[in-house]
């Protein structure tokens, strides 16, 4: 397998490789070029290049920041706030009229707990970093608030509301509302009953 196999399987692979590195570069430009333009359909443009697939009346706000952009593949009807930030060294799946806020972060790669497997070494003795990746999917009908973290490996199922500030480290059910850090589920009518709290 190529590293990029290899980053896509989930297994180890080594960040510096040549193809992995052009991809990165690429993306970079394009982000820059994404970051630098205030008009609309320029945006429009950069983004349908940069990332794998857009839906209809999709729209991503500058600044946006990602790895390689090719690995995002977004449904219809979906705002991207301004600020965020998609370390897509995996799949990152975003299903249809889904909305975040600024400031969101999702994050696709890890490594090791263990300090001493961080770290790899080449046949010519150089150390690479050693990276795994796993992917992450967002249903539809999801709102993600403002800086809200998503970490590798993640599923957000339909009709999910993502409190702000929330870090969410583990699968979220269909109807669902999560809050907190560590993210915790509860049922989605709870919002009633919080926000009726918050008001009293």
């Amino acid at each position: 397998m190529t590293e990029h196999e290899k980053l896509l399987s989930g297994a180890e692979y080594d960040y510096r490789d040549p193809e992995i590195q052009d991809m990165i570069i690429s993306a970079k430009m394009l982000v820059r070029k994404l970051n630098d333009t205030d008009i609309p359909s320029e945006q429009h443009k950069i983004v349908t290049e940069l990332l794998g697939s857009i839906g209809g009346a999709s729209v991503v706000m500058p600044p946006f920041r990602c790895t390689y952009g090719r690995h995002i593949s977004i449904g219809d009807n979906v705002t991207i706030n301004m600020n965020c930030t998609f370390l897509d060294s995996n799949l990152i799946t975003i299903g249809d009229r889904v909305l975040i806020a600024p400031d969101v972060k999702i994050y696709c790669g890890e490594h090791s707990i263990d300090a001493d497997k961080r770290f790899g070494v080449r046949e010519d003795g150089t150390k690479y970093l050693i990276s795994t990746t796993r992917p992450v999917t967002i249903g539809n009908d999801v709102w993600i608030g403002g800086n809200a973290t998503i970490l590798p490996g993640v599923k957000i199922g339909n009709n999910v509301i993502v409190g702000a500030g929330a870090v969410v480290t583990e699968d979220i059910p269909d109807n669902s509302l999560a809050i907190g850090v560590p993210a915790k589920k509860l049922p989605q009518h709870s919002m009633s009953i919080i926000l009726h709290l918050s008001l009293q």
